[in-house]
């Protein structure tokens, strides 16, 4: 009988620690050492996990304790880690960083370690500190027992010295140095808004994978690493995150709308719905014999002027729109809208499926969790329905329009936002993005932080 897969949790004390680099430099390294390795990302990030495919050669599935209940974790931690022999799970954010107003909020890393008794790998940035990192490394450490802080990578390492100081202190708390990299040795991934520049848009990515696979090859103990991991225990179940729009459904897919979670794309064919990618930047349109499109969030506000002189895809989906339905998630409701003011202030005339308009030029940031309760049928679900999910985008709804809202969003404490996105016959949009329906959150049972001694 053939052993459960093993698995680890990357972590580390805040963002831009060097998660993701450490993450990608391990699924690369165990991956040309002949191990079929697998990844998952904590949280609603669409970014990451396209790195993550491309480092593991398998795709890589959001794992959310927020807006999942624990029947549908299970399951997506079950398929995530088919056929591997190592899965290793990215957090997001800090180890113990959530949504909500205790010390260790909803949606915390810490709460899947909990769950699932994954071991922690702790990514701690060392720049400008010595013996201190052990204060860091005890704090984890004891913040709450169920959780196993099994090992550390130290980053950004000034010298050899600097690294000895380090582990002589975290020596004391017996936990092991698991490795170090320079700080000249980091590799950095670019950045642009709403996180790294997409792993399609690196004509490159395969050196860099390579490259970050002989960091980790310098200065990690691989093999002290995949023995941290321990035995995965998680069981399969047949839980849809959310119901497929249709049986053969049309996909925007390109750099302009690549914000999709695999989750959702596996668990639509999983119920033996079909999809059918096409690019808007492309000027293609969605094919005629599907039943439902899809537009996904993306980058259409550094695409606007392409995606406004693709007269076929315009055209298209607005004979699509007359007979079937049509649904955009955050940069896709913005290419419903009538018109996308880019950073320059110069707009550009959208598909105009739905009245509303956005600047990117009048930035705000809007980032959290979201319930949103549907005041229309659509794609998403019933008028009643509530799902969860989330919002991050920089632009800004500048012309409200006049179409019937589509949701009443709630924050991640409950707390009303009001009516959001719009609805103008077959064709729906909001600046939410779904993750999955709150129904499968009746049993959901979060772990709740340990009184600290």
């Amino acid at each position: 009988m053939k052993a459960n897969p093993k698995a680890i949790l990357i972590a580390a004390p805040r963002s831009g620690a060097g998660k993701t680099t450490g993450t990608l430099a391990l699924l690369a390294a165990f991956r040309r050492r002949g191990l079929r390795v697998r990844a998952a990302k904590c949280g609603p990030d669409y970014i990451d996990p396209a790195f993550h495919q491309a480092a593991s050669g398998a795709p890589c599935l959001n794992l959310d304790s927020w807006a999942m209940g624990p029947a549908l974790l299970e399951s997506l931690v079950h398929e995530a880690a088919a056929g591997a022999d190592l899965l290793i799970v990215e957090s997001a954010m800090g180890l113990f960083d959530g949504a909500g107003g205790a010390a260790m909020g909803e949606g915390a890393a810490a709460e899947l370690a909990i769950r699932f008794r994954l071991p922690v790998l702790l990514v701690l940035d060392v720049a400008g500190q010595a013996q201190s990192a052990a204060a860091v490394v005890h704090g984890f450490a004891r913040f709450d027992p169920r959780v196993q802080l099994a090992g550390v990578v130290l980053n950004r390492v000034g010298s050899d010295r600097h690294r000895a100081m380090i582990e002589r202190a975290i020596a004391t708390l017996g936990i092991p140095v698991a490795g170090a990299i320079p700080r000249d040795e980091a590799m950095h991934l670019p950045e642009r808004h709403l996180g790294l520049v997409q792993a399609l848009e690196h004509h490159d990515l395969q050196r860099r994978l390579d490259s970050l696979a002989d960091l980790a090859e310098r200065h990690c103990d691989l093999t002290l690493i995949q023995d941290l991991a321990c035995a995965l225990a998680a069981e399969p179940h047949c839980v849809a995150a959310l119901a497929p729009p249709g049986q053969r459904i049309a996909l925007a897919r390109d750099a302009a709308f690549a914000f999709i979670y695999p989750h959702l794309l596996s668990g639509w064919r999983r119920v033996g719905a079909e999809i059918v990618p096409f690019s808007p930047l492309a000027d293609e349109a969605p094919r005629e014999d599907c039943d439902a499109c899809w537009l996904p969030g993306g980058y259409p506000e550094l695409n606007a002027a392409t995606l406004a002189n693709a007269q076929r895809f315009k055209q298209g989906l607005a004979r699509f729109a007359s007979t079937r339905p049509v649904h955009g998630e955050c940069g896709g409701y913005m290419v419903l809208g009538a018109c996308l003011v880019d950073v320059d202030g110069v707009g550009h005339a959208m598909t105009g499926l739905l009245s509303h308009g956005t600047s990117f030029a009048e930035r705000g940031l809007h980032l959290g969790y979201r319930s949103a309760r549907l005041l229309q049928d659509c794609p998403l679900g019933d008028k009643g329905a509530t799902l969860r999910g989330h919002e991050f985008h920089y632009a800004s709804l500048n012309e409200p329009g006049g179409d019937a809202a589509l949701a009443e969003l709630f924050d991640a404490e409950g707390k009303a936002l009001g009516g959001a996105g719009g609805r103008r016959g077959r064709v729906t949009g909001t600046f939410f993005h779904a993750i999955a329906c709150e129904h499968e959150l009746a049993e959901r049972s979060q772990p709740k932080l340990a009184e600290l001694a």
